[in-house]
């Protein structure tokens, strides 16, 4: 099947019928103009090198160069062909803090960056660089709630990052070891696949034993990392809205990176622990993924159509070179035949 990318351009050919017209007029008018001067059979013998017939191949020669580059643009394809490939890599889940903490600042000099905002930044870049690997997302608070199943799909994942926030999470908290079960129960069963858990959190724990979690997992074969969120020294918790937290003496709640919690979680899991600051932090973690065997995720078909533009352009290129050798003047060795006047002979 024969099809164009950009079929539009082909609108361009309704234009080579009216250049030949106005090139048809054009000659007209010049035979007018050489008839003031004489009769038409006595005027060509004053120009015997003149071709007849060459003005008109060379046009004809012409317009098909600018048809060719016309279908050029259109973009041809030839038929389309079915591919099976295999694609390889890892399975990744990402277990992502939307505890009212992460509202706080991440940093002491940038209190306009929340820990959440920082978060999904690292996530962004490092989805991207994930590309060809499945990556599912879950999100936990007083309890984990799964966001996205594994997929293949980047663009997909970072849709999703845009709509989180900590509005999402009815019950707050941070239950980290439920996310990290959860994880656990969302790979594929197939045994060869690596799989691995990124838990990207301030490190403040009160729901369950996430260290247990972490070595659970691990011992079925799937690394847990730690990505650590937020300041050590400390930072006001707000809502949603900005507005400061106050605890039960009503005074402003306070969030302080458990940076030693999180280094746990990484040893336990038999994974990496990341300070989420860092500007290296998501080098850190692609470093870490890389080191990681790759296995067959699963098997693809797509069609793919050819493109035919080198094709074309080869045309236009040939026909251009041609139109170079095309002289209005008659060919010399040419010059006794006449092709196209029979020749009467007298008796």
């Amino acid at each position: 099947m024969f099809s164009f990318a950009n079929p539009e351009y082909l609108y361009l050919l309704l234009l080579l019928p009216v250049v030949a017209i106005l090139y048809r007029l054009a000659q007209n008018a010049k035979a007018k103009k050489i008839a003031k001067f004489g009769r038409a059979q006595v005027v060509k013998q004053l120009m015997p090198e003149q071709s007849r017939y060459k003005p008109w191949i060379r046009l004809g020669v012409e317009l098909a160069i600018v048809a060719t580059i016309v279908v050029m643009l259109a973009r041809p394809r030839g038929a389309a062909q079915q591919t099976d490939t295999t694609l390889k890599g890892i399975e990744v889940m990402i277990c992502l803090d939307v505890s009212n903490s992460m509202n706080s600042a991440c940093a002491n000099d940038m209190p306009e960056v929340s820990r959440l905002q920082r978060s999904k930044q690292v996530l962004e870049k490092l989805i991207n660089r994930l590309t060809g690997n499945k990556v599912g997302l879950i999100v936990f608070a007083g309890n984990a709630y799964m966001q996205m199943p594994l997929t293949g799909d980047a663009q997909s994942a970072k849709m999703y990052l845009n709509n989180i926030s900590t509005d999402i999470a009815p019950t707050q908290g941070t239950a980290i070891g439920a996310a990290i079960n959860m994880a656990c129960q969302c790979f594929s069963q197939n045994p060869h696949t690596v799989k691995n858990i990124i838990v990207i959190t301030d490190g403040e724990n009160f729901e369950d034993d996430a260290t247990s979690a972490a070595n659970e997992a691990q011992k079925n074969g799937i690394a847990v990392n730690a990505v650590g969120i937020g300041s050590v020294n400390g930072a006001p918790v707000v809502d949603a809205n900005s507005q400061v937290l106050t605890d039960e003496s009503g005074n402003p709640a306070i969030s302080k990176l458990n940076e030693q919690g999180a280094m746990e979680i990484a040893k336990s899991g038999k994974g990496q622990y990341v300070n989420g600051a860092s500007n290296s932090a998501v080098d850190d973690l692609q470093e870490q993924l890389m080191k990681l065997s790759k296995a067959d995720l699963e098997n693809v078909t797509y069609s793919q159509e050819s493109e035919l533009f080198p094709v074309f352009a080869w045309i236009a290129f040939m026909l251009i070179i041609g139109e170079l050798f095309i002289i209005n003047r008659k060919n010399p060795w040419l010059k006794r035949y006449n092709f196209f006047t029979k020749k009467t002979q007298k008796k």
